[in-house]
């Protein structure tokens, strides 16, 4: 609900919480030691300081298991190498939260200081949505980190997966709360806008948008509450997580679309914000899983077959470990 209410006002404000929160501070918490803990979250859970979540990498995207960040034991610790894109916070964070191969071809996770000089992230320039939160490229350039800074619960992308899990729940309700935002902003417009000397509300087809409106965000709320609940039961499945995810952004990007035909020309004006959640709802579509992938992440869950390529060797080990 807090993510929801946020995103009513800036879906770039909710994205910097899934990132601090649903993330780093979640993979800290899940997956890091009890000195890990106790050195970070305290602060974070302040925004005393800025975690990020460094998984993307410019030519690893939906497939993280195909990642090729390094991390190769050297000196008492690990040498990173190699580079993220799309990873929000990272130029004013504090810890990033970095995935990496170790020798053994296996996914591990790593906390690495952002002041240390094998460490560089670069803003990403001339975006068109999600413009208040920050995507950055990171580069790790021989960045040695001490032994302790591994993830000690981090074993496989299993580990990597159940985080993107968590947090892929907390985007559902951002595509609720956006949704909502669109949907009151046209229906107080269209109340007080008139043409043809009467409000645009007393129009047949304005009338029309705004019950389908109302439709999805009621069906969208339903959905929230009952995901929400199977959550507080310790029942939810990263299917079902996928699902709410899916069902959530379509739901309020057409929403948003339609709110903008109610507005007319003042649609395209950031004085109304319909067309800024418009654009931050197209970020919202791709990332924690692209619609295309979430779908197949349910229809294998339906189906007992695997669309995606082949399970990874490694999956399998961990399964079967």
């Amino acid at each position: 609900l807090a993510i929801a209410e946020l995103a009513r006002g800036s879906g770039s404000l909710a994205t910097f919480l899934h990132v601090q929160s649903g993330l780093a501070m979640t993979a800290i918490h899940e997956l890091g030691s009890e000195e890990q803990k106790r050195r970070w979250l305290p602060s974070m859970a302040k925004c005393e300081k800025i975690g990020c979540f460094g998984l993307t990498e410019p030519e690893a995207g939906s497939d993280p298991g195909s990642l090729s960040t390094t991390a190769v034991e050297k000196d008492g610790g690990y040498i990173l190498s190699g580079e993220k894109k799309w990873i929000g916070n990272a130029s004013f964070s504090d810890v990033a939260v970095i995935w990496a191969k170790t020798e053994d071809g296996r996914i591990s996770g790593f906390l690495v200081e952002t002041d240390n000089p094998g460490f560089q992230a670069d803003v990403l320039p001339r975006k068109a949505s999600q413009r208040a939160a920050w995507q950055t490229h990171v580069t790790l350039e021989d960045c040695h980190i001490p032994e302790d800074a591994r993830l000690p619960k981090a074993r496989g992308l299993g580990s990597t997966l159940s985080i993107l899990t968590h947090s892929r729940y907390g985007v559902g309700w951002d595509g609720l709360g956006q949704a909502a935002d669109c949907y009151e902003t046209a229906l107080a417009y269209a109340g007080k806008r008139e043409q043809f000397g009467r409000p645009i509300a007393s129009f047949q087809l304005i009338q029309q948008k705004l019950v389908e409106m109302v439709n999805e965000i009621s069906l969208s709320q339903l959905l929230s509450i009952h995901v929400g609940r199977l959550k507080d039961a310790g029942g939810l499945d990263p299917a079902t997580v996928s699902m709410f995810k899916m069902n959530n952004i379509a739901k309020a990007r057409r929403i948003a679309a339609t709110a903008r035909e109610v507005l007319g020309g003042n649609g395209i004006l950031l004085d109304y914000r319909v067309m800024e959640h418009m654009a931050d709802i197209e970020g919202v579509y791709t990332y924690e899983g692209t619609n295309d992938v979430n779908t197949l992440i349910v229809g294998q869950a339906i189906t007992g077959h695997r669309a995606f390529s082949p399970e990874p060797p490694q999956r399998a080990e961990e399964k079967s470990g």
